[in-house]
């Protein structure tokens, strides 16, 4: 009893590991991918151990997860960052540089020479895990996207570089993590929690310790620059095979786009395997797994030393499967001015992003203003609203209800809204009428949708200068729109308004984004 007391109290977090090395990054797009895909799955078997009461099991666990590389980059990050929402947002690197033991055989003799050649960022990938640590995202940014590198450190000089308009894996290039890490937040507005760099043999050894990963191709591959031979059909990739495989270039079209989509499938197929029963049920090949993920990777300090976390992340993960995790690249077309190279599709990547940011943990709607008995959801194509403007900002009205309609709510009305002393409106607020039994309904399902979320009242204000609400592109809804007689509801959009939340996607989006469970039997 003594002893699974022990180990079911929460455990002190490792040492800090002495060897602070700058860890680099796998050479393919899924190689960061692939590493945090082990700590969120590998999580889940260790807790699995510690629930069974196994304390001697557990703290070879523990120990494990002590042979985390460190490097710590907060100091170098030197633009305003985006609030945290209540996600878990993982930026995840895999470098081309070749520096680093059983890294340089890879590459060009020019790179083969630590970082004679240079270094970027091979892999740059966002994963998010909602706040109900119930779903999960990847975000693929293709390396080839033109974007604006903000102002950061040089990694070695620890001088400030000017911002520049240029390829976003060169922020590594010269910023490191640091700067790959500011750059993302200020394209996405997102904030990074944590990041995860891995390396060539790293990435290795991590499918090694999965026992390879079978993959299926439409035709046989014979490639000298990514050392791959392989032939049409199905074949398990043990760790050097993989490796050449998420860097294989010169197959299909050769863009980096569809490398991209490769990578995907390949770490959709990782983690199916590494939540299966089959590993996580047998405690000297889980131990192995997560020696060899925690001893390949480098991460800041607060990810690598809390232990805690990452169990407490195990613990709201065990309900996660594989097919609440999707892989999704940016959407993306040709740059002008470059073929060669890409800018990311507006507004629709601002949507993706939004959707990232949007995704908070959920306020307990008001009780004050609902009845006791069970109602069935009220979706948003059932709730009429008019937009109000209690702003300065001329167009704002126009502006919040399209992001309304995006949303499926059946916006039929502008207008302005003069505040008190002819001054801006400092919160949003929401109105309804006092007479409408079902209005309070509705004002909590669009309440729900607006961030940050409105106070609600009962009573409508006047409007000024109202008119119909009409857009070029109508939402697609699903469903029974409103019925008649139902309550028009009013936003009025205060100077505190941030978005509304955003749980329809664009199609370029949805068809960029693949499922985990679905890629069992996809032939690349």
């Amino acid at each position: 009893m003594a002893r699974r007391a022990a180990a079911d109290a929460p455990p002190p977090p490792p040492p800090p590991d002495p060897r602070h090395s700058h860890g680099h990054r796998s050479g393919g797009s899924g190689n960061g991918q692939t590493k945090m895909r082990v700590l969120a799955w590998v999580s889940i078997g260790l807790t699995s151990v510690m629930v069974a009461g196994t304390l001697t099991a557990y703290t070879l666990y523990r120990d494990a997860f002590g042979n985390i590389n460190e490097k710590s980059v907060k100091e170098d990050i030197i633009n305003p960052r985006p609030p945290d929402t209540g996600a878990l947002n993982v930026l995840l690197v895999g470098s081309d540089t070749r520096a680093g033991k059983g890294n340089a055989r890879y590459g060009q003799q020019l790179a083969r020479t630590a970082d004679a050649g240079g270094k970027r960022t091979d892999t740059i990938i966002l994963m998010h895990i909602s706040p109900g640590r119930d779903k999960a995202r990847l975000i693929s940014f293709p390396r080839d996207s033109l974007v604006q590198i903000p102002k950061c450190k040089n990694e070695a000089t620890k001088q400030e570089m000017a911002p520049r308009r240029d390829m976003i894996n060169s922020a590594y290039n010269s910023g490191g993590i640091a700067c790959t890490i500011s750059t993302i937040e200020t394209l996405t507005g997102i904030r990074v929690n944590h990041f995860v760099e891995v390396d060539f043999s790293g990435f290795k050894n991590i499918v090694d310790a999965l026992g390879g990963i079978e993959i299926c191709l439409k035709s046989g591959v014979n490639d000298r620059a990514s050392k791959l031979v392989l032939p049409a059909g199905k074949s398990l990739l043990n760790g050097e095979k993989a490796l050449g495989y998420v860097r294989l270039r010169k197959y299909g079209d050769g863009s980096d786009i569809q490398r991209i989509k490769r990578q995907q499938i390949f770490l959709s197929k990782v983690v199916a395997k590494a939540t299966s029963s089959d590993l996580l049920t047998d405690v000297g090949r889980l131990r192995g797994f997560i020696a060899a993920a925690a001893g390949s990777v480098t991460m800041d300090p607060e990810l690598a030393n809390d232990t805690e976390q990452l169990i407490q992340i195990a613990m709201s993960a065990k309900e996660m499967t594989a097919g609440g995790v999707k892989f999704t690249t940016v959407p993306w077309g040709p740059a002008p001015d470059d073929p060669n190279r890409v800018v990311w599709k507006e507004p629709d990547a601002t949507e993706l992003f939004t959707s990232i940011k949007t995704d908070t943990e959920p306020v307990p709607a008001p009780t004050a203003t609902t009845s006791a008995k069970p109602k069935v959801a009220i979706k948003p194509e059932q709730v009429k609203v008019q937009v109000l403007n209690g702003t300065k900002t001329v167009g704002k009205a126009r502006e919040v209800a399209d992001e309304l309609a995006k949303q499926g709510f059946n916006v039929v009305g502008l207008g302005n809204f003069e505040a008190p002393g002819g001054v801006s409106l400092p919160k949003s607020e929401i109105h309804y009428a006092k007479t409408v039994e079902t209005a309070a309904d509705h004002a909590v399902a669009l309440g729900a949708s607006v961030l940050p979320k409105p106070q609600a009242a009962s009573g409508k204000v006047a409007a000024t200068n109202a008119q119909p609400y009409t857009t070029a592109n109508p939402a697609t809804t699903a469903g029974a729109g409103p019925k008649k007689g139902t309550p028009v509801i009013q936003l009025v959009v205060g100077e505190d308004f941030e978005s509304v939340k955003v749980t329809k996607l664009p199609d370029s989006v949805n068809n960029s984004t693949i499922t985990a469970s679905e890629q069992k039997n996809v032939c690349t």
